[in-house]
C-alpha cells in the first residue's frame, strides 16, 4: 500500500493544538508536582530537625500542676523532667521561659526564682516576685536556705542525663500565680515556652492540657489529685545549637602504621587566631586569662588542625581468636572548661556483645528492640566523671573486650571502627571512611595459599630425609 505524504492543514493544526495544551499541561503539572513535593520535603525537615535516630523518643518535658486555688489565682508545681538518654544539661543549668495569656503575676517562688522582676510599681502591699509578661526562670544554687527549697530543686539548673542518673534528671519549683482565675475555665495556658540547657538548641511545642496529675502519700495508701495539669515538650536540635560540631574522632590500629586524625577545621576554624599554641610561656598565662573571663563563654582552645574542643580517639588494640579489644581515649582541648558528667555514646554493630569495659561504666541503649548496637559510657563517680581542662590532666581513657560474632567480625573496610560517635549528646565530625586504617597488602591478605606452598614442602623435605 502506498504511502500518501499530502498534508492534512486541518488536522496538522489540531495536533499542534492538542500537542501544545498537552505541553502547557504537563508543565502545570509539574510545577505543581515540583510544589508538592518541596512542601513534602520542609515538613519532613522541619519536623524531624529535632529528630535524632540513637534516641528517638529524647526530649524534656515541663509538666504544670495545679495544686490548689487561692484568692486570686493558683499554687503550681512545675516539674521539669529530662527524658534524653544521653544529653544532660550543664552548668550553668536551665532557664525556662513563657509569655502568660493574660495579666499574670508570680507572687511567691519556692526551689527557683525569676531572673528579673519586670516592673511591679502599680503594687503598694505584697509585692510580687516578678511582674514580667515574658519570665525566665532559673534554678537556685546549692546551699539555698532551707526555707526557700523545694524537692529536686537547688543543683543550678543542672540535669543528669536520664540513661545515666534518672534521680538527678529531675527539677522542681513551687510557684503562687496572682491574676490568673480561680477555676479551670478561667486559667489561660501560657504560651511561647523557651528553654535554654545552658544555650540555644531546644525547641518547645505549645503547652496541651493532659489528664490531672495523681500524687501518692509515702505509704502508697492514699491518691491526691492536681486541679489541672498541662505538658510542654522540647526537643533539641544540634543544628540549632551550633553551625559546627563540637567534637571529632580520630582512629589508629594494631595492624596498621597509619594513624587516621580527625578532618581538618572540624569543628570551623573561627577561633583560629584565638588558640593557644601549646608553649610554656602562653600556658603560663592560662590561669591569669580564666580568671578574667568571668561570663565569656568563648572557648579557650589549643591551636590544633581539627579547632575542635574534645577529640575521641578509637585504637583498634589487639585480636584474639575469640575476642577483640578496643581503646578509647577522651581528651579536653578546651583551656576554659571542664567537663562533669560527660557521656560518650557510641554506634557499633559488635556491642551487642560487650565482655568488658575495664574504667568507664556502660550502658546498652537499645531504642529499637531489635538493634542493640549502640552503647553510652560515662565515668564512675569520684573517679573519672569530671574531665579537667586542656593540659596533662585533660584526659580520660579506657578499655573494652568485645566477643567476635564468627559471622560478621573482619578486619577489613574499616568495620572494626564506630559508625557514629557523640559526646554529651552533640554528634562527632569522623573522618572520611577512605581514610580509615586499611589493613597491609594483598600480599599479606593471600597469605594462606604461601602458608599450604610452605607446609608442602616442608612435608616434601622431610619425606627425602626419611626414606
Amino acid at each position: 500500500m502506498a504511502f500518501d505524504s499530502s498534508a492534512n492543514p486541518v488536522g496538522d493544526i489540531s495536533l499542534k493544538a492538542n500537542f501544545h495544551s498537552q505541553q502547557s499541561r504537563c508543565r502545570a503539572n509539574s510545577g505543581i508536582k515540583f510544589i508538592f513535593y518541596a512542601v513534602v520535603l520542609v515538613m519532613v525537615f522541619s519536623s524531624a530537625e529535632a529528630y535524632d535516630p540513637l534516641d528517638p523518643f529524647g526530649n524534656i518535658t515541663v509538666r504544670w500542676d495545679i495544686m490548689s486555688w487561692t484568692e486570686n489565682g493558683y499554687l503550681a508545681q512545675v516539674t521539669i523532667y529530662n527524658f534524653q538518654l544521653f544529653r544532660h544539661i550543664p552548668n550553668p543549668g536551665w532557664t525556662l521561659g513563657w509569655t502568660w495569656a493574660k495579666k499574670e503575676v508570680i507572687m511567691t517562688v519556692v526551689g527557683a526564682q525569676a531572673a528579673q522582676q519586670g516592673d511591679c510599681s502599680k503594687f503598694k502591699t505584697a509585692i510580687p516576685h516578678s511582674c514580667s509578661r515574658s519570665p525566665k526562670i532559673v534554678d537556685l544554687l546549692p546551699g539555698a536556705p532551707f526555707n526557700q527549697q523545694f524537692s529536686n530543686c537547688c543543683r543550678g539548673g543542672v540535669l543528669s542525663a536520664w540513661g545515666q542518673d534518672p534521680l538527678g534528671a529531675v527539677s522542681a519549683f513551687q510557684m503562687g500565680v496572682g491574676y490568673a482565675g480561680t477555676s479551670n475555665k478561667t486559667v489561660k495556658l501560657p504560651k511561647n515556652f523557651t528553654l535554654l540547657g545552658p544555650g540555644p538548641g531546644y525547641t518547645c511545642g505549645p503547652a496541651k492540657r493532659v489528664p490531672a496529675t495523681q500524687f501518692l502519700t509515702p505509704d502508697h495508701r492514699r491518691a491526691s489529685q492536681a486541679m489541672m495539669t498541662w505538658n510542654v515538650t522540647c526537643t533539641y536540635s544540634q543544628f540549632l545549637a551550633s553551625k559546627y560540631p563540637s567534637c571529632c574522632v580520630s582512629f589508629s590500629s594494631f595492624y596498621s602504621d597509619t594513624i587516621t586524625p580527625c578532618p581538618s577545621c572540624s569543628c570551623g576554624c573561627q577561633n583560629k587566631t584565638n588558640c593557644i599554641m601549646n608553649t610554656s610561656n602562653q600556658l603560663l598565662n592560662i590561669t591569669a586569662i580564666n580568671s578574667t573571663r568571668k561570663d565569656d563563654d568563648s572557648p579557650l582552645l589549643q591551636c590544633t588542625h581539627h579547632m575542635c574542643p574534645v577529640r575521641v580517639h578509637w585504637h583498634v588494640k589487639l585480636n584474639y581468636r575469640d575476642y577483640w579489644r578496643v581503646k578509647v581515649a577522651i581528651t579536653n582541648f578546651n583551656y576554659g572548661k571542664n567537663y562533669s558528667m560527660w557521656t560518650l555514646v557510641a554506634q557499633h554493630p559488635n556491642l551487642n556483645n560487650v565482655t568488658q569495659v575495664f574504667s568507664f561504666n556502660y550502658k546498652p541503649l537499645v531504642a529499637y528492640e531489635s538493634i542493640n548496637d549502640t552503647g553510652m559510657f560515662y565515668g564512675m563517680k569520684f573517679f573519672n566523671d569530671f574531665l579537667m581542662e586542656a593540659g596533662p590532666a585533660g584526659n580520660v581513657q579506657s578499655e573494652m573486650l568485645l566477643q567476635k560474632n564468627k559471622e560478621t567480625f573482619t578486619l577489613r573496610q574499616g568495620w572494626a571502627f564506630p559508625r557514629k560517635v557523640y559526646f554529651n549528646g552533640e554528634e562527632c565530625m569522623l573522618p572520611p571512611p577512605d581514610q580509615y586504617p586499611s589493613l597491609p597488602s594483598s600480599a599479606q591478605e593471600n597469605c594462606a595459599p604461601f602458608l599450604k606452598l610452605a607446609a608442602s614442602l616442608v612435608a616434601m623435605i622431610l619425606s627425602i630425609f626419611l626414606s
